[in-house]
């Protein structure tokens, strides 16, 4: 039985042309800005089936975040966005609470050292501060994977020549980007980080953004809002499109397995810490991406704006905030979801009203316990920022079943 609401309901021709929109979110508010978004992409007429809504929806930027769109013969580069195949990866490794040592500053600095993060103009192999500690042939190794399908795309689009590729390659990032050490509940230590495809995702997103946009004035396409500029399949542009953010969710997904690598590493160099191996727990996903699937019969394109795929048995990662817990969960392969889960607790807040309503010391209280910084850079990423876990994963209790409880005791902030 699924747990879902209805936003519009059934009656595709009642509504007016709508898709139905089903949302899993009894028990979680939801700003009336996100659902006018949802009512907005539901008006588009190649939706396949539903807009299947998450637990952590939030208004975001082109598209709601926290929203699974199903498209035929379209995509909507904007519900992509501009931070593609950004997602998280977690690792088991054999080191228990008891290893760590008390304090976990020295630990916390050493990875902020080896990891590139924040605002920066580069943080690649060869800056300072970058994860040169790794051994270069897991960079090169990965590197080299890229280059190839990238050369491609420059020779067709000369203005992606310039932007940050392998310099932003093993790179954090800022915002929500972070990387922790958490806890289990049988006390495993495991590493778990978010980013994804950092500056180029995010020249190549905003480029062809703007050129649907321009196909839209040019053929007098009106729309309820204009980041709903869509490419159809067939068309010059949405096979230039199809190859670039299929090139950079790659990125992103090896970009997480750089820094990963670094951390490892880090953690193995450091004298605090006795010898270990990572387990075979390994789970790498993504979270704002665009992927064809086969759903009520027919071949789509899926856009998860916010959203994890959750097949039966596939493994996911839930983040909370960087005050709760996160869990890694198992797919329960609901149909109805478009066989997807939420990708974290979701914001209920502006980052800028973050910044408002909380002081340092409000922050400080919310993340006690846990080794991070505390300074006026971060508060926008308070956990009082977010809705509660607890809250978001009973809503989705239909979608996927809770494998791993984690709770952070060490978290770099980008």
């Amino acid at each position: 039985m699924s747990n879902y609401e209805v936003l519009v309901d059934e009656n595709r021709e009642y509504n007016g042309g709508h898709a139905p929109i089903k949302m899993w979110t009894k028990g979680v508010p939801v700003e009336d800005e996100a659902k006018q978004q949802l009512i907005n992409i539901a008006q588009m007429p190649f939706i396949h089936k539903h807009v299947a809504v998450m637990p952590d929806v939030h208004w975001g930027m082109g598209a709601t975040v926290g929203s699974v769109i199903a498209t035929k013969k379209a995509i909507i580069p904007a519900a992509v966005g501009v931070d593609i195949g950004c997602g998280m990866m977690a690792v088991k490794t054999s080191l228990k609470a008891s290893d760590l040592p008390t304090n976990l500053h020295d630990l916390r600095t050493s990875i902020e050292k080896a990891i590139p993060h924040g605002r920066s103009a580069g943080g690649g192999r060869g800056d300072v501060g970058a994860w040169h500690n790794v051994p270069e042939p897991i960079f090169y190794c990965f590197a080299a994977e890229l280059a190839g399908d990238f050369a491609y795309i420059v020779n067709k689009y000369p203005i992606f020549a310039k932007s940050n590729t392998t310099r932003h390659l093993g790179t954090l990032g800022t915002g929500n980007h972070f990387i922790e050490l958490c806890l289990d509940t049988d006390q495993n230590v495991w590493v778990m980080l978010h980013s994804g495809s950092r500056g180029i995702g995010n020249k190549i997103g905003s480029h062809f953004i703007e050129l649907a946009k321009k196909d839209m004035e040019k053929y007098f396409i009106h729309l309820p809002d204009d980041n709903l500029a869509y490419l159809p399949q067939g068309t010059e542009y949405f096979d230039d499109y199809w190859g670039a953010v299929s090139w950079c969710q790659k990125f992103a997904m090896i970009n997480r397995e750089i820094m990963m690598e670094a951390v490892l590493y880090t953690m193995g160099m450091s004298p605090d810490l006795p010898s270990f191996h990572r387990t075979d727990t390994i789970i790498n996903c993504h979270h704002n991406y665009v992927s064809i699937e086969n759903h009520f019969g027919e071949n789509v394109f899926v856009t998860r704006k916010g959203a994890v795929r959750a097949r039966v048995g596939d493994l996911g990662i839930i983040p909370g905030s960087m005050g709760a817990c996160s869990y890694i969960v198992r797919g329960k392969g609901n149909p109805e979801s478009f066989h997807s889960c939420s990708h974290g607790a979701g914001r209920t807040m502006s980052r800028n009203e973050a910044r408002k309503r909380f002081t340092l010391e409000d922050h400080a209280e919310a993340v006690k316990g846990v080794e991070c910084r505390i300074d006026e850079d971060v508060i926008d990423e308070t956990p009082m920022a977010y809705k509660p876990i607890d809250l978001v994963m009973k809503a989705q209790e239909d979608l996927v079943e809770i494998v791993t409880e984690l709770k952070q005791v060490l978290c770099v902030k980008g």
